[in-house]
């Protein structure tokens, strides 16, 4: 069952927001066993969606559309997709009713242009929106699904996960697709694949493997399709095996998780703490491990310390060692691992220290030159690597390759151990 996902706005297509609906919607669309064919934005523009719809009905099973469903002049959805089904437009009582109710429960005055988000497609099933005034749509028409939902994130996750995906699973009787995803860290992509090329060419047809890189690491997601699920999960799960055991070297862990995720699972099973001491990563480090819930167990906390005065003080590196090798070096970064182990007394710490740019560089020190070091009470790691000149691209860089290190560092403690 194929399905193909259509965002509608003028305001993606220019950058002014991201589409995020699509990725969400394409992974709960895989959890039921639909592949997406295609996602295509397009503008707000009569002729351009009639287009969009009529192509992909050539391609796709399942029409998926958001946006262009407000109650101002610019959306043009409804009439549009009633003019792509040659009907008319006509009144929902039961979409009135609920932005009836929806105003009722503010307090606030209902406008007539608000009485008009009620007008539907005649040929379409309403959808409730429990969170807006814009009705979802649902349309059955020569053997192919169109959902037209509001483009408001929230208003489409739910109506997604309350109506849409319960009625296409009562619809039509879908496939299994089961993915399972590998992390690696710290070996490049066509490294791996050379070590684990016997393994790929030996996969069934109904198996593939793809490669997803990112900086510092590289996902191994295996994806099996087919009819019988017991026949599936075991032919993933045996392969899955095979791949872990010939790079368990460099696999972080066995999900779809990021690497700070991967570090926290570790370090919360071993009982293990971590600090950091963060300077050109202004706080990255932090928010990249303090987004996901449950962070506390593993994570202290730390020092964002830009200045010579707050790396002296908060983390005891010595004047003399700034004032002789500067904030970007090899003795600075020790001296802020060491003074965030013994300072804020976790286990393991990480420090990062660079120039992230675009400008404070210098010829022994250009923009994108990091220092970075990682420790335990029993061993330092202090590694220079040198990047780019866009600044944000940087930050990223040290941030991921500090977490690599720290991740190293884990697996070699544990074998000695």
């Amino acid at each position: 069952m194929l399905a193909e996902i259509i965002t509608i706005g003028d305001e993606i297509l220019i950058g002014q927001i991201v589409d995020t609906n699509s990725a969400w919607m394409a992974a709960e669309l895989n959890n039921i066993g639909v592949r997406i064919k295609q996602i295509s934005s397009v503008s707000d523009d009569k002729k351009h969606i009639l287009t969009a719809l009529a192509e992909a009905s050539k391609r796709a099973d399942i029409i998926l559309i958001t946006g262009g469903l407000g109650p101002t002049k610019d959306d043009i959805t409804k009439k549009t997709i009633a003019e792509y089904f040659g009907v008319g437009m006509v009144e929902s009582k039961e979409a009135l009713d609920n932005v009836i109710q929806i105003f009722s429960r503010y307090n606030r005055p209902m406008l007539d242009v608000n009485r008009l988000q009620a007008q539907i497609p005649a040929n379409c099933e309403v959808i409730l929106n429990k969170n807006g005034t814009a009705p979802g749509m649902w349309f059955n028409e020569k053997g192919k699904i169109y959902v037209s939902m509001p483009g408001v994130p929230h208003e489409m996750m739910y109506m997604m996960e309350d109506a849409v995906i319960p009625k296409l699973k009562s619809t039509f009787t879908l496939p299994v697709i089961i993915h399972k995803t590998i992390l690696t860290v710290g070996e490049g992509e066509s490294f791996l694949a050379e070590r684990i090329a016997d393994i790929e060419d030996s996969l069934p047809p109904f198996i593939k493997l793809a490669y997803l890189p990112k900086l510092g690491s590289v996902r191994l997601r295996l994806s099996g399709y087919g009819e019988d699920e017991a026949i599936v999960k075991a032919g993933i799960n045996e392969f899955a095996a095979k791949i872990v055991e010939r790079v368990k070297n460099v696999v972080a862990a066995e999900e779809d998780i990021p690497i700070e995720k991967a570090i926290l699972n570790y370090m919360e099973q071993k009982g293990l703490t971590l600090s950091v001491a963060e300077s050109c990563t202004g706080g990255y480090i932090s928010h990249l491990i303090t987004q996901h819930a449950g962070s506390s167990k593993v994570f202290f906390g730390g020092a964002v310390s830009y200045s010579y005065e707050l790396k002296e003080h908060i983390l005891g590196v010595k004047s003399q060692t700034l004032e002789k090798f500067g904030a970007v070096s090899e003795e600075t970064a020790n001296e802020m691992v060491t003074g965030a182990l013994k300072n804020f007394k976790s286990d393991f710490a990480l420090a990062v220290t660079g120039i992230a740019g675009p400008d404070g560089g210098t010829p022994d020190k250009p923009v994108g030159t990091v220092w970075i070091a990682v420790a335990s009470a029993n061993k330092t790691v202090v590694k220079k690597l040198t990047f780019g000149n866009k600044r944000k691209q940087n930050i990223e860089r040290s941030a991921i390759s500090a977490l690599n290190m720290l991740n190293t560092l884990l697996r070699e403690s544990e074998k000695l151990q």
